[in-house]
């Protein structure tokens, strides 16, 4: 499943546009409406604004997991620079955790995979998002509805913390558990808590500081979940 999921990335952001209608494109970014959900990382702290509006499934199923305490202990298994962090699976042990049965695909809920947002992980079936979640560390509208076929579901987006996020992008990476990319100093999720209430509205995250040469790599597979 580990394999399915790195494939499904990895085909989505080289496949060619599928001819499925993509959802109208916002013409102002949508504020989440709450809540908000806090990750305590070994980096530094996310806070991450929900669109239960726009992805009432998605955004259930992940208040799930972080009110079992699921993320807690887990790890970004999967870094790219230059394209996302992925993470919610696995422990440092890099075994994977225990999920709840997947859900149905809300990416055609007209929210795009911008820098800050957070979507959904999954295999190349639409509908088998459980757990792992990404966080876009640059635009990556290949992976919308309607470009990349059934798309990813965007639910969140980062309130504070996206030099966080741009910090763990560049962490060293290397093959571990026969994964790819994996951070060599685990890059751990302490806590995942809801702290409620209804975001204010975001402000348009910095670019994103430039990777060093040995960052670089050839483009990524998607995320997979």
């Amino acid at each position: 499943m580990i394999a399915a999921l790195a494939f499904a990335l990895v085909a989505a952001q080289a496949a060619p546009q599928s001819t499925t209608a993509a959802a109208p494109i916002p013409s102002s970014k949508p504020t989440p409406n709450g809540p908000v959900v806090v990750l305590e990382t070994s980096l530094g702290t996310v806070k991450i604004g929900l669109h239960k509006d726009k992805a009432p499934v998605t955004v259930a199923n992940f208040l799930e997991y972080v009110r079992s305490k699921h993320y807690d202990g887990t790890i970004f298994h999967r870094v790219i620079a230059g394209f996302m962090i992925q993470g919610g699976g696995f422990d440092e042990k890099m075994s994977e955790k225990p999920m709840r049965p997947p859900i149905k695909n809300e990416a055609s809920n007209g929210l795009r995979n911008s820098r800050g947002t957070v979507a959904m992980a999954r295999t190349s079936d639409p509908n088998s998002a459980t757990a792992q979640f990404f966080i876009s560390v640059k635009d990556n509208h290949s992976l919308d509805f309607g470009i990349s076929g059934a798309g990813y579901t965007v639910f969140g987006e980062v309130l504070e913390g996206m030099d966080v996020v741009d910090k763990i992008a560049l962490v060293a990476t290397g093959v571990k558990g026969g994964m790819q990319d994996v951070p060599l100093t685990a890059v751990l999720i302490k806590t995942a808590r809801e702290v409620g209430g209804t975001p204010a509205a975001v402000t348009a995250p910095k670019p994103a500081p430039a990777a060093s040469p040995k960052a670089v790599r050839k483009p990524p597979a998607k995320p997979k979940g």
